[in-house]
C-alpha cells in the first residue's frame, strides 16, 4: 500500500510569466503549455475512474485501500487547481486549448460502461505521465532559465506523478481489470495522448509565430529526440507496459524521492502520512 501526502505547493500563479517562459525557448514553452492544458480536464478524469471502481468493491477492499485513495485525490485535485491557474495566465495570452473539448467527447463515449475501463485509461496515462516525471527530474535543464516558481511547478507535479503512479493500476488489479483490456487501452492511450499533445503543441506554435523557425524544429529534435530525449529514453518503459508481469514500482521513483527531500521549502504537507482526509 502507497502512503501519499498531500502537499500545497508554495508558489504564486497570479502575476504574470513571460509567454517564452521556458528558457526563451520557443518549443518546450509550447510542449509543456500543451501538458498543462491537458491536466484539469484529466485530473479529475482520473479522480473519478479511481472514485467509481473503488465504489464497486468490496467494503473490506475499500477500507484498506481508503487512505491511498484519499491521498492520490488529494495529490490530483492539487494539481488539477495548480494547472488550473497556470493556464488560465495561458489564456490571458491568447492560446486556446483544443484539448479538452476533444477529449471530453471521447470520454463520453464511456458513459454506462464498466468503469474499470476508464481506470484503464487512467492507468496508462499515469504510466505515461509517470515516464515524463521521471525524465525530467533527471533532466531539470530542459527548465533552464525558467522562473524559478514554474520551475519548481513542474518539479514538483513530477515528484509526485512518479509518487503515485501504482495507485490507478492496483486498483485496477484489485478489480479484476482484464489483461487484454489494459494493454488494448494502453495502445489506444499512446496514439490519443501524444496525437493530441503533438496536435495542441503545433497549435500553440503557431499561435506565437514560432512554428516554420529553424530553432523550433532543433530544440524538438534534441527534446525529443535527442541522446536524452524523451521519446528515445523512454522506449523501454512504455514497452515493459505491455508485460504480463509489468508494474509501476518496477521503475525507480528515486529522483522523486530525493527532489521532494531537499526541497521542503516549495509546499507543505497539508495531511499526514498515516492519512488524515483530504478534501478534493
Amino acid at each position: 500500500m502507497t502512503e501519499l501526502v498531500v502537499r500545497r505547493l508554495l508558489i504564486d500563479l497570479q502575476p504574470p510569466f513571460a509567454r517564452n517562459w521556458c528558457g526563451a525557448d520557443a518549443f518546450s514553452t509550447a510542449f509543456f503549455n500543451a501538458l498543462s492544458m491537458s491536466f484539469p480536464f484529466g485530473e479529475q478524469f482520473f479522480i473519478d475512474a479511481v472514485r467509481d471502481t473503488i465504489a464497486t468493491l468490496p467494503p473490506d477492499v475499500q477500507s484498506s485501500r481508503q487512505q491511498e485513495v484519499k491521498g492520490f485525490i488529494g495529490q490530483e485535485a492539487t494539481h488539477r487547481r495548480i494547472h488550473a491557474l497556470f493556464n488560465a495566465q495561458l489564456e490571458h495570452q491568447g492560446l486556446v486549448d483544443h484539448w479538452t473539448p476533444r477529449a471530453m467527447a471521447r470520454m463520453k463515449l464511456l458513459d454506462g460502461e464498466d468503469p474499470r475501463h476508464a481506470l484503464a485509461i487512467t492507468a496508462a496515462t499515469e504510466h505515461f505521465t509517470a515516464m515524463f516525471a521521471e525524465w525530467l527530474l533527471a533532466h531539470p535543464e530542459v527548465l533552464a532559465g525558467a522562473e524559478p516558481r514554474l520551475q519548481t511547478m513542474w518539479l514538483w507535479h513530477s515528484a509526485e506523478e512518479s509518487e503515485h503512479k501504482n495507485t490507478a493500476f492496483d486498483i485496477y488489479r484489485t478489480a479484476g481489470g482484464s489483461e487484454l483490456w489494459r494493454t488494448r487501452w494502453f495502445r489506444r492511450t499512446t496514439l490519443m495522448f501524444l496525437g493530441d499533445l503533438m496536435r495542441q503543441t503545433v497549435t500553440n506554435l503557431r499561435h506565437e509565430g514560432e512554428l516554420w523557425k529553424l530553432a523550433t524544429w532543433r530544440s524538438a529534435a534534441r527534446i525529443l529526440l535527442g541522446r536524452n530525449g524523451l521519446l528515445g529514453s523512454n522506449l523501454k518503459a512504455w514497452h515493459r507496459y505491455f508485460r504480463a508481469d509489468f508494474h509501476p514500482s518496477q521503475h525507480d521513483s528515486g529522483l522523486a524521492a530525493r527532489w521532494l527531500s531537499e526541497n521542503p521549502s516549495a509546499f507543505v504537507p497539508v495531511n499526514a502520512p498515516t492519512g488524515s482526509a483530504v478534501a478534493a
